[in-house]
């Protein structure tokens, strides 16, 4: 990386830490963040045309959007009128440059793919923030640090920062069992992957790192109790998306909010549930605009302070997307939506002995659970019963069954 490069990752770096030590208080992170609407409001009703309608109103008058809405207006949405056509044909000849600006597309794993259009200056200011939240004496010491991602764009790639970071790639679509002599010669201090591969590792006694960040997919608390276990190193997660990055655990394993780069609004998926989906409003994107973009992710907020002494909002949990719930029907046919947390916990209550499973549902009134084959049918029967009483409850009727046989994800 060129010096200038790394001068501008060092500012951004400096500048989450900065803010990190200034905003000490959930007041003085309102009082930021207004300052920071306004100016983005600014901003975007000028530069793009999408938003030019909404001249001289305030932020909360903007629109809600979607993928949906910003794919069908991509090129208004963008500082330099990319269309989508174009981009997607660019990403196809495998560049990831096009006009000056960086181009990528998420993996999918949400629906259909999610497309970007970033700056130099933007990836640099999300690599020194994002270093500046998980390895915040990255300026002054070196690390190695693994990715086990599902691909790797130049987005990931800026994190070979000079001599103080190294970073190895290791691709999640050729199976771990191809890579793992290569991850232990390169033997990193901190890993970023899925939950699953970072269980893998730890229960081989393979996991080397002890910064250990999960991302990618939800972190399962039977997956975290088991590395932890396994490791003696507590595992942090990195919440982000194509959409930008959203929260990263503090040293004490609790999830914190990026509130310093992004505003969060929330919406409940039903009346009574305690978890709510974000808003987001990324406040470091300029090249293309990402407010009041709703996202479908399920979160569980917590009130209570962190020992860290952080000011952002904490994340109890991470429930997973709106897309995982399940639509399950009751007697009168009409379908209601479950959310993943309430069919999780009945399983894992049902049986000390169960710490890894899966839950399919294959139509609006089967569900199918697949437990590991060394289970009894004691515990078989358990699960069943436990589910049938939370659906019951509910007023939901469902014919559950019960498999033997997990593969890793």
């Amino acid at each position: 990386m060129q010096s200038s490069a790394m001068s501008a990752v060092a500012r951004a770096y400096l500048a989450a830490r900065w803010r990190s030590k200034r905003l000490r208080s959930r007041q003085a992170v309102s009082a930021y963040q207004l300052k920071q609407l306004q100016h983005l409001t600014r901003r975007a009703t000028t530069e793009l045309p999408f938003y030019h309608p909404y001249a001289g109103l305030r932020f909360e008058s903007l629109p809600i959007i979607d993928k949906g809405i910003l794919l069908a207006n991509f090129s208004d949405m963008n500082r330099a009128r990319l269309d989508l056509e174009t981009v997607r044909e660019t990403l196809a000849l495998g560049k990831e440059r096009l006009a000056g600006r960086m181009i990528g597309m998420s993996t999918g794993t949400s629906g259909n793919r999610g497309f970007y259009v970033i700056s130099e200056a933007e990836r640099f200011v999300w690599l020194g923030t994002i270093l500046a939240k998980a390895l915040p004496d990255a300026i002054w010491r070196k690390h190695r640090v693994a990715l086990a991602l599902p691909t790797l764009s130049d987005l990931y790639s800026s994190a070979t920062l000079g001599s103080r970071i190294m970073l190895q790639f290791f691709h999640l679509a050729q199976g771990p069992e191809a890579w793992i002599d290569r991850l232990l010669r390169f033997a990193p201090d901190t890993i970023v992957a899925p939950p699953k591969v970072l269980r893998w590792l730890a229960e081989r006694g393979q996991m080397t790192a002890r910064h250990i960040f999960s991302g990618a997919e939800v972190l399962d608390e039977l997956d975290r109790q088991i590395i932890e276990s396994a490791t003696g190193h507590t595992v942090r997660q990195i919440y982000m998306a194509t959409e930008g990055l959203f929260a990263v655990s503090c040293p004490y394993g609790t999830i914190h909010l990026a509130e310093d780069v992004v505003h969060f609004e929330f919406e409940r998926p039903y009346q009574d549930s305690s978890l709510v989906s974000p808003i987001v409003t990324d406040f470091t994107r300029r090249e293309q605009g990402m407010i009041r973009y709703r996202m479908n992710d399920l979160l569980e907020l917590d009130d209570q302070s962190c020992k860290c002494g952080s000011a952002y909002q904490a994340v109890r949990r991470i429930g997973g997307r709106s897309d995982d719930a399940f639509l399950l029907a009751d007697r009168s046919g009409r379908v209601q939506l479950v959310t993943p947390d309430i069919l999780r916990n009945a399983v894992v209550d049902a049986d000390q002995a169960i710490d890894d499973f899966r839950i399919i549902q294959t139509d609006p009134v089967t569900i199918e659970v697949l437990l590991p084959e060394e289970l009894s049918e004691t515990t078989s029967g358990r699960v069943c019963s436990a589910l049938d009483t939370v659906l019951t409850r509910r007023g939901l009727v469902a014919k559950i069954s019960v498999k033997r046989g997990i593969a890793l994800d």
